[in-house]
């Protein structure tokens, strides 16, 4: 009997603009889902998720 694990998840919004910073954090944002100021995202919370959110961490806020 197999039972199915829920996921932890982690719900981030875009704060900041991508215009004027680097390719890197702005592939960053796109891998996290979020390309316009006010977007949401509800990401599997994991370690790589968690080191992008690190990465861009001064244009997003932790909705949860």
């Amino acid at each position: 009997m197999a039972t199915a694990k829920q996921a932890k998840t982690v719900k981030v919004r875009q704060t900041g603009s991508p215009i004027r910073r680097n390719a890197i954090q702005r592939a960053t944002l796109a891998g996290l889902g979020l390309n316009k100021l006010g977007r949401e995202s509800e990401l599997e919370d994991t370690p790589a998720v968690r080191g992008m959110i690190r990465k861009v961490q001064h244009l997003l806020e932790i909705v949860e």
